[in-house]
């Protein structure tokens, strides 16, 4: 079954990302990495906040309505909305200046599991890490990759998936539904061959996992077994990360990117970069909290 996403907001980022519905103020939020932005949008796709930071920022985390953790390069920041004020909660990687944040989300027990890669992209083989911040404590859950991404959680919290972009599959990892961490090996989920590079992922109520795929102007649905069973086409090639929203969790929405584009592929597809949403039949679930 394919569908096509239609667009939300005309925000023409470099390198959108990062995509989380707040359910506190029924806002999206999401990324342009590269301009160090996060952005914020209402039900009706009116653009609410646009706030720059001193580095590279790809994803948050809800503390509460009106705290976010910020997941800047180096370090994992406390936002405060209404005072427009960061104040660092731990640092990450601080040995690592050439490195920045990348796909990162929340596990259901509050725990956020944030991605690293070198600033080069997939010119500096296996430079990043993914680690875990939960409750005060940070660790490494794995090392000696490039280009972090997929990140996402089953709804009984006993599956993570995750893919390195460079490797053509998604992965999957049994996880402990107390603790939130790996309690086994990481095993293939799904081939991404021919179908676009794994970018973002999220999953849905029915544990299906919805996964961007970068190059191939499309987001592709996987049931549990790893089958694809539905495509959602966008209108620009790099398709970069999916997630759930509105007030039903019916609408997905999806980001996308401008990187790399020549001045004829950006003629040929001008709404690159944008944010594109469609309702689907199935609802996603609401990100959990950060325990912090």
């Amino acid at each position: 079954m394919n569908l096509k996403a239609e667009l939300f907001v005309d925000s023409r980022c470099e390198l959108g990302e990062g995509p989380f519905w707040h359910r506190y103020l029924d806002r999206l939020f999401w990324f342009d990495i590269l301009n160090k932005t996060m952005l914020s949008a209402g039900a009706d796709g009116h653009v609410v906040d646009r706030i720059t930071f001193k580095d590279v920022v790809a994803a948050a985390a809800v503390i509460d309505r009106n705290t976010l953790a910020v997941a800047q390069a180096g370090m994992l920041l406390r936002y405060d909305l209404l005072t427009d004020t960061s104040t660092p909660i731990v640092a990450i990687e601080p040995d690592k200046p050439g490195n920045r944040t990348n796909d990162s989300r929340v596990d259901r027990t509050g725990g956020f599991w944030i991605g690293t890669m070198s600033r080069r992209g997939g010119q500096e083989k296996g430079a990043g890490a993914v680690y875990r911040y939960r409750a005060g404590e940070l660790i490494q859950l794995m090392d000696n990759i490039t280009i972090p991404n997929s990140t996402c959680f089953s709804p009984d919290g006993r599956i993570a998936y995750f893919a390195d972009t460079m490797s053509p599959r998604i992965l999957k990892c049994a996880t402990d539904p107390a603790t939130g961490l790996p309690v086994g090996e990481w095993t293939e989920f799904a081939s991404t061959v021919g179908v676009g590079g794994p970018d973002g992922a999220v999953t849905d109520s029915e544990g299906c996992v919805w996964s961007a795929r970068w190059g191939a102007s499309c987001v592709v649905r996987h049931t549990p077994d790893g089958k694809v069973d539905r495509i959602v086409e966008l209108p620009t090639s790099s398709v970069t990360c999916p997630a759930f929203g509105g007030k039903d969790m019916k609408t997905l929405f999806i980001t996308t990117a401008r990187e790399h584009k020549t001045p004829e592929q950006l003629e040929a597809e001008p709404l690159a970069g944008s944010v594109f949403a469609i309702n689907v039949d199935v609802p996603g679930l609401p990100e959990p909290d950060l325990v912090l």
